[in-house]
Protein backbone atom coordinates (compact mmCIF):
# COMPACT_ATOMS: atom_id res chain seq x y z
CA UNK A 1 0.00 0.00 0.00
CA UNK A 2 1.11 3.37 -0.96
CA UNK A 3 0.03 6.56 0.58
CA UNK A 4 1.41 9.99 -0.69
CA UNK A 5 0.27 13.27 0.59
CA UNK A 6 -1.20 15.74 -1.74
CA UNK A 7 -1.70 19.28 -0.42
CA UNK A 8 -2.43 18.44 3.14
CA UNK A 9 -4.44 15.41 1.97
CA UNK A 10 -3.27 11.65 1.86
CA UNK A 11 -3.68 10.19 -1.43
CA UNK A 12 -4.24 6.23 -1.16
CA UNK A 13 -2.68 4.94 -4.55
CA UNK A 14 -2.97 1.37 -3.81
CA UNK A 15 -0.37 -1.52 -3.79
CA UNK A 16 2.76 -1.50 -5.44
CA UNK A 17 2.62 -3.94 -8.20
CA UNK A 18 5.62 -6.50 -8.75
CA UNK A 19 6.27 -4.84 -11.95
CA UNK A 20 6.41 -1.26 -11.08
CA UNK A 21 8.86 -2.96 -8.47
CA UNK A 22 11.37 -4.09 -11.27
CA UNK A 23 11.20 -0.66 -13.33
CA UNK A 24 12.02 1.28 -9.65
CA UNK A 25 14.65 -1.17 -9.30
CA UNK A 26 15.73 -0.66 -13.33
CA UNK A 27 15.89 3.08 -12.59
CA UNK A 28 18.13 2.77 -9.56
CA UNK A 29 20.56 0.69 -10.92
CA UNK A 30 21.01 2.66 -14.37
CA UNK A 31 21.06 6.21 -11.80
CA UNK A 32 23.98 3.96 -10.17
CA UNK A 33 25.73 2.67 -12.91
CA UNK A 34 25.97 6.14 -14.61
CA UNK A 35 27.01 8.17 -11.41
CA UNK A 36 30.30 5.44 -10.97
CA UNK A 37 33.62 6.05 -12.35
CA UNK A 38 34.43 5.25 -16.46
CA UNK A 39 37.63 3.58 -16.78
CA UNK A 40 38.88 5.69 -19.23
CA UNK A 41 40.04 3.96 -22.87
CA UNK A 42 43.52 3.39 -24.38
CA UNK A 43 44.15 7.31 -25.25
CA UNK A 44 44.92 7.73 -21.60
CA UNK A 45 49.13 7.78 -20.33
CA UNK A 46 50.01 4.47 -19.06
CA UNK A 47 50.10 4.26 -15.37
CA UNK A 48 53.73 1.80 -15.96
CA UNK A 49 55.38 4.57 -17.77
CA UNK A 50 57.51 7.07 -16.28
CA UNK A 51 56.89 10.77 -17.99
CA UNK A 52 58.74 13.17 -17.29
CA UNK A 53 56.58 16.67 -16.87
CA UNK A 54 59.25 19.12 -16.07
CA UNK A 55 62.62 20.33 -18.07
CA UNK A 56 65.44 22.27 -17.02
CA UNK A 57 66.06 25.04 -19.63
CA UNK A 58 68.67 27.25 -17.94
CA UNK A 59 68.48 30.68 -16.14
CA UNK A 60 66.72 33.48 -17.46
CA UNK A 61 69.14 36.15 -19.22
CA UNK A 62 66.65 38.28 -21.27
CA UNK A 63 63.50 38.44 -23.84
CA UNK A 64 62.15 40.28 -26.60
CA UNK A 65 59.31 41.04 -27.82
CA UNK A 66 57.73 40.31 -31.67
CA UNK A 67 54.24 42.01 -31.88
CA UNK A 68 51.90 40.61 -34.56
CA UNK A 69 52.37 40.35 -38.26
CA UNK A 70 48.79 41.01 -39.13
CA UNK A 71 45.50 42.47 -36.45
CA UNK A 72 44.87 38.89 -35.18
CA UNK A 73 48.27 37.34 -34.75
CA UNK A 74 49.90 36.39 -31.34
CA UNK A 75 52.28 37.89 -29.65
CA UNK A 76 55.66 36.43 -28.90
CA UNK A 77 58.24 36.64 -26.61
CA UNK A 78 61.86 35.26 -27.46
CA UNK A 79 63.48 33.63 -23.93
CA UNK A 80 67.33 34.15 -23.66
CA UNK A 81 68.85 31.79 -21.27
CA UNK A 82 72.30 29.96 -20.30
CA UNK A 83 71.72 26.67 -21.72
CA UNK A 84 70.08 28.15 -25.19
CA UNK A 85 71.87 31.80 -25.32
CA UNK A 86 70.50 31.99 -28.44
CA UNK A 87 66.87 34.13 -29.64
CA UNK A 88 64.34 31.93 -31.07
CA UNK A 89 65.39 28.48 -29.92
CA UNK A 90 62.32 29.34 -26.91
CA UNK A 91 59.08 30.98 -27.42
CA UNK A 92 56.13 31.67 -25.53
CA UNK A 93 53.09 33.76 -25.97
CA UNK A 94 52.40 37.29 -24.64
CA UNK A 95 53.68 41.18 -24.58
CA UNK A 96 55.87 40.83 -21.82
CA UNK A 97 57.79 38.88 -20.42
CA UNK A 98 58.18 39.29 -15.63
CA UNK A 99 60.93 36.64 -15.46
CA UNK A 100 63.87 38.21 -13.33
CA UNK A 101 67.44 37.64 -14.46
CA UNK A 102 69.06 34.84 -12.57
CA UNK A 103 65.23 32.89 -12.60
CA UNK A 104 65.58 29.17 -12.95
CA UNK A 105 63.19 28.35 -16.12
CA UNK A 106 61.65 24.98 -16.61
CA UNK A 107 59.42 23.69 -19.58
CA UNK A 108 56.44 21.96 -18.29
CA UNK A 109 54.09 19.74 -20.28
CA UNK A 110 50.45 19.25 -18.62
CA UNK A 111 47.98 16.82 -19.68
CA UNK A 112 44.32 18.86 -20.34
CA UNK A 113 41.42 16.91 -21.05
CA UNK A 114 38.47 18.85 -21.36
CA UNK A 115 36.09 15.69 -22.07
CA UNK A 116 35.95 12.20 -20.88
CA UNK A 117 37.24 10.46 -24.02
CA UNK A 118 40.33 12.41 -25.28
CA UNK A 119 42.93 15.23 -24.30
CA UNK A 120 46.18 16.93 -25.43
CA UNK A 121 49.32 18.25 -24.10
CA UNK A 122 49.83 21.85 -23.19
CA UNK A 123 53.61 23.27 -23.05
CA UNK A 124 54.62 26.30 -20.41
CA UNK A 125 57.30 28.46 -19.52
CA UNK A 126 57.89 28.69 -15.72
CA UNK A 127 60.24 29.81 -12.67
CA UNK A 128 60.64 28.28 -9.47
CA UNK A 129 57.40 30.91 -8.28
CA UNK A 130 54.24 31.60 -9.69
CA UNK A 131 55.40 33.08 -13.16
CA UNK A 132 54.10 30.99 -16.28
CA UNK A 133 53.73 31.33 -20.04
CA UNK A 134 52.25 29.33 -23.00
CA UNK A 135 54.58 27.53 -25.36
CA UNK A 136 54.28 27.83 -28.92
CA UNK A 137 53.92 24.39 -30.36
CA UNK A 138 56.55 25.18 -32.78
CA UNK A 139 60.05 26.76 -31.95
CA UNK A 140 60.38 28.64 -34.62
CA UNK A 141 63.91 29.39 -34.99
CA UNK A 142 64.63 25.67 -35.49
CA UNK A 143 61.07 25.19 -36.51
CA UNK A 144 61.20 21.59 -34.13
CA UNK A 145 57.61 20.90 -32.33
CA UNK A 146 58.24 21.90 -28.57
CA UNK A 147 57.06 18.00 -27.39
CA UNK A 148 60.42 16.82 -28.57
CA UNK A 149 62.13 18.25 -26.12
CA UNK A 150 60.81 15.46 -23.57
CA UNK A 151 61.54 12.62 -25.96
Amino acid sequence: MAVFPLRGYAVYVGPISDRMKKALLLILVAIMASCSQMRKGSSATPKDELAITRKYVGDFIEYRHTGPENYDGPNMIWIRTTMEDQYGIISAYGRRCDFTSGDRLYLRKKFYSPGIIAGYWVYVIENDESVSYRATDLQHDREVYIKSWFE
